[in-house]
């Protein structure tokens, strides 16, 4: 019953860690290899939701802080002890076959059994996606259970005064044998899907083309970047239009410098590319953006408190103008968003008069 609920557990945890995991990831990928392969997702992430699981089943279930009590006896350091225990409380006989399918559900048994098969997937990820040898994998495959077995043995990092759970170094053993029985298991399934080098290869041939949700990703991070040099320049100047001079310096200056890349579209592989005059475009494109995005949200927020205040509305009206107004902000940007990601050329595009070109290739070719 326990096995269950800390899989529950990793389940209803899982989607909000693996958000937090999602940002760095596109970023990671997009930087790489230009694109965010979905195989490589499923990878990732199913890699991420089994760590989570084992890490659960490891530490799962937690004993009440309030009334734990130390116990005697919960470092185990003799080796191949799961044998002895096995010989002496399942009703085994080697003698007797009719004791052999009672003893294999006997929790002497299928505890080691487990154990072992804990760590199978961690062997086959080792080998097929992280391309580690059969010694690094070896080794992992003892770090991690190590890992787990000092979580136990500190009271899960001394929240607890004492273990509650046995540090046992037969864990050290079935989990490390786990990794390695995982890694040769890959050998058998490894013809039917593609190698990592291939995922590479074709990560890379669809990061030529900059998608739409990579242009989204350059957007976001430009936006977050220049947030954070707009903090910085106000540690050390504390004159007016701050946001002005760190949108400047940031937006036009710094493109201008790099032929049309800022620091985020440059880490991600990003640059655009004008028919003619293209630090004039480049101006006129960032300030028709900042406006377009920008602008509308503030124009609007100005707009209700100017009527809120000229026509002297109740409180309950005016939060429903507010609702109208993020309904309407919601739809607008939404259906930018809904045209960039099917990879269309949006109108501001062509009024420019730009393009986005990818760097992934001739960053392949280092």
């Amino acid at each position: 019953m326990s096995y269950i609920i800390s899989i529950k557990t990793a389940i209803l945890l899982f989607p909000l860690i693996a958000l937090l995991f999602t940002i760095p990831f596109i970023l990671n990928q997009y930087h790489k290899y230009g694109s965010v392969n979905k195989f490589r997702v499923c990878i990732i992430y199913s890699f991420i939701l089994y760590i989570i699981t084992i890490y659960f089943l490891v530490i799962l279930p937690l004993p009440d802080k309030n009334t734990f009590l130390p116990k005697d006896n919960m470092v185990r350091i003799v080796p191949f002890g799961f044998i002895r225990d096995f010989m002496k409380e399942s009703s085994f006989v080697l003698t007797e076959p009719m004791t052999y399918w009672k003893a294999i559900q006997e929790p002497c048994f299928y505890t080691v059994l487990f154990n072992i098969f804990m760590t199978v997937p961690f062997g086959m990820y080792l080998r097929y996606y992280f391309k580690c040898t059969l010694k690094k994998t070896v080794l992992c495959s003892f770090l991690l259970s190590l890992f787990f077995e000092l979580t136990q043995l500190t009271g899960l990092y001394y929240i607890y005064p004492y273990p509650y759970r046995i540090f046992d170094i037969d864990d050290l053993i079935t989990n490390t044998l786990g990794g390695t029985i995982g890694f040769y298991m890959v050998g058998l399934i490894s013809r039917f899907l593609p190698t990592r080098d291939e995922i590479d290869r074709k990560s890379i041939e669809n990061g030529k083309i900059v998608s739409g949700l990579r242009r989204i990703t350059v957007f976001g991070f430009d936006f977050i970047l220049n947030i954070f040099f707009t903090v910085l320049i106000s540690i050390v100047y504390r004159g007016a239009h701050i946001f002005l001079i760190s949108f400047l310096l940031y937006y036009i200056v710094y493109p201008y410098c790099t032929c049309g890349t800022t620091i985020g579209s440059r880490f991600l592989n990003v640059r655009l590319e004008f028919e003619k005059n293209s630090f004039l475009m480049l101006i006129f494109r960032i300030l028709f953006l900042y406006t377009y995005y920008f602008g509308i949200l503030m124009f609007i927020l100005y707009l209700i408190r100017f009527v809120s205040i000229y026509f002297v509305l109740e409180t309950l009206e005016i939060i429903w103008i507010y609702i109208f107004a993020a309904i309407a902000l919601f739809l607008f940007y939404l259906v930018n968003i809904v045209i960039l990601l099917k990879n269309r050329t949006i109108y501001y595009d062509c009024l420019f008069r730009v393009q986005y070109k990818s760097d992934i290739e001739k960053k392949a070719n280092l």
